[in-house]
C-alpha cells in the first residue's frame, strides 16, 4: 500500500526504512559475494560489507545505560548487532522562530552509542560487557567516540579500560579534536597521563583551529596538564589559525582573581620553557595586552619580566595601559593598582589626563597615575566622574588631589620622577638591585600613600 494513501505513524516508517536498508545492505552484500565466486578468488577483508546499524529509541535500552544497570545493559545486549546500535535521545532546546517571533522549544535528535554512554558515565563494568559482546571502540556515533566521552568526564577507569582493549589514542572527533584535547579539566589529568603513555601526540593540532592540547590547557590555567606536555614534547611556539600561541591562550584566558592565578601558573611554565613573551597573535595581540584586558596584574608583571613590551600598541593602536583602563571598566572587583604600577616600572607612558575619568572612583589606582606626572594635570577631566558616596570616604586623598593641580609637586617627587626616567624600562629591577631603605625603595615604585603632595 502507498504511503499516500495510508496514515502511517512515525513508528511504522521508521520500521520500513530500517528494513529497507537492511534488505539494501544484504543485496549489497550478495552481490558481492557473487563477483568474488565469479573470480575464483577467496574472500577478503575489503569485500565484507559493514552491516548497517541499527537505531533505537527503546526506553529500557535508556534506563539500562544511563543508569549503568549492568543486569539489564547484560539482558538487552547480547550479540555484536546489540552492542553496535545507534541510541537515540530526544531533547526539547529552546530555539528562535523568525517566523512566530519568540523562542519554542524544538525537539533535537542526539545519536550516540551504547559504549559512549557507558564510558561517559563512567559505568566500567558496563563498558566491559559491551566491548566483550563485540562493541566498536573507536566508533563515532553522534561525531565522537567512546574515548572522547570518557575523557572529557575525566573517567580514568574508563579511558584505562578502553586503551586496555586497543582503543586509538589519536582518534578524531567529526571536528578534528583528539580525545587530549578534551581533557580539560583539572580532573583529567590521569587521563591525559595515560593517553601520552599510549601514544597521543602531544602536537597534533585540531581541525580548523589548528589548536594543540598545550593550547587547551593553558587557555583553562590547568598548569599541570602545561607541565605534563612540555615533558613529551609540546612546542610552545606552534599557533592556532587565528595567530595565537599557548601563551597567548593562557593570558586571554585569564579571567578574575581566582582565574589569574591558575593562569599565571601556566603562563609561567610557558615562559619557562622558552615561550615568546612579545609573541603577537590576531589583530597583533600580544599577551600582555590580555592580560591587561584582564586586570591580571601579577601575571602583566610576570609577562614583563619576560621581557614582553609596555608601550607596544595592538592593530587597534591601543597599548597595555589602555587596555588596563578598559578593564578598570569592565572587572572592577580588583587592585588596578598593581598592574599600573608594573606597566610605568617597565616603561610604559602616563596615561593621557583625559583618561583618568576611568578609574576616577579608584582613588588607590588614580593616585599611582597622578603620580606619574611631574605636576598634577587639571582635575576637570575626572572629577565629576567620582560617586558622591566614595568622595565622602576618600575625602582626603581627592582633596589632596584638587589642592594639587597645576602646583609645583615636592622636590622629592621630582626627584623620584628623576631617578625613574634614568631608570627607564628597567625601573623595577633597578629599584631592587639600588642600595636603598625600604622605604625608600617603595616611594620609587610609586607606593600608594592615600594622599598627593
Amino acid at each position: 500500500m502507498a504511503r499516500e494513501t495510508f496514515p502511517f505513524t512515525s513508528s511504522t516508517l521508521r520500521s520500513l526504512r530500517l528494513q529497507q536498508e537492511w534488505l539494501e545492505w544484504e543485496d549489497r552484500r550478495r552481490a558481492a559475494a557473487q563477483q568474488c565466486r565469479s573470480r575464483r578468488c577467496p574472500s577478503s577483508p575489503r569485500a565484507r560489507l559493514t552491516r548497517p546499524h541499527r537505531s533505537c529509541r527503546d526506553p529500557a535500552v535508556h534506563h539500562a545505560l544511563f543508569s549503568g544497570n549492568l543486569q539489564q545493559v547484560q539482558a538487552l545486549f547480547q550479540d555484536e548487532e546489540a552492542a553496535n546500535m545507534i541510541v537515540e535521545t530526544v531533547s526539547n532546546q529552546l530555539a528562535w522562530s523568525a517566523e512566530q517571533g519568540f523562542w519554542v522549544l524544538t525537539p533535537k535528535t542526539k545519536q550516540t552509542a551504547p559504549l559512549a554512554i557507558a564510558t561517559a558515565r563512567g559505568y566500567t563494568d558496563c563498558a566491559r560487557h559491551l566491548i566483550r559482546q563485540g562493541a566498536e571502540l573507536d566508533a563515532r556515533v553522534g561525531g565522537r567516540a567512546a574515548l572522547h566521552e570518557a575523557c572529557a568526564r575525566a573517567q580514568f577507569d574508563c579511558v584505562r579500560l578502553l586503551l586496555t582493549f586497543g582503543a586509538k589514542a589519536n582518534v578524531l572527533t567529526e571536528e578534528g579534536t583528539t580525545p587530549l584535547h578534551l581533557c580539560t579539566i583539572p580532573e583529567s589529568l590521569q587521563c591525559a597521563k595515560l593517553l601520552l603513555e599510549a601514544g597521543a601526540t602531544v602536537n597534533l593540532a585540531a581541525g580548523e583551529s589548528q589548536e594543540t592540547p598545550l593550547h587547551v590547557a593553558a587557555a583553562r590555567g590547568l598548569e599541570q596538564h602545561v607541565a605534563l606536555y612540555l615533558e613529551h614534547g609540546a612546542d610552545v611556539g606552534l599557533r592556532t589559525s587565528q595567530g595565537e600561541t599557548a601563551l597567548n591562550a593562557a593570558c586571554a584566558g585569564a579571567e578574575g582573581p581566582g582565574s589569574c592565578r591558575r593562569h599565571q601558573a601556566a603562563a609561567r611554565r610557558l615562559l619557562e620553557a622558552g615561550a615568546d613573551a612579545r609573541a603577537a597573535g590576531r589583530k597583533r595581540h600580544t599577551p600582555l595586552h590580555n592580560a591587561c584586558a584582564n586586570g591580571c596584574g601579577g601575571l602583566a608583571e610576570l609577562l614583563l619580566r619576560y621581557g614582553a613590551r609596555a608601550e607596544v600598541p595592538n592593530g587597534a593602536g591601543h597599548t597595555p595601559m589602555d587596555c588596563a583602563l578598559q578593564a578598570v571598566q569592565d572587572a572592577p572587583n580588583w587592585e588596578p593598582e598593581v598592574l599600573f604600577a608594573a606597566l610605568l616600572d617597565y616603561g610604559a607612558q602616563p596615561v593621557r589626563p583625559e583618561m583618568l575619568k576611568h578609574c576616577a572612583n579608584f582613588p588607590r589606582a588614580l593616585e599611582v597615575l597622578l603620580n606619574a606626572y611631574p605636576c598634577v594635570p587639571s582635575c576637570e577631566t575626572w572629577v565629576e566622574a567620582v560617586l558622591p558616596e566614595l568622595w565622602k570616604e576618600h575625602e582626603a586623598f581627592y582633596s589632596s588631589a584638587l589642592c594639587m593641580v597645576n602646583q609645583p609637586r615636592q622636590l622629592q617627587h621630582l626627584a623620584r620622577l628623576a631617578v625613574r626616567a634614568r631608570l627607564g624600562s628597567r625601573c623595577r629591577q633597578g629599584a631592587t638591585r639600588l642600595p636603598l631603605p625600604p622605604l625608600l625603595r617603595d616611594y620609587l615604585l610609586l607606593r600608594v600613600e592615600g594622599c598627593i603632595q
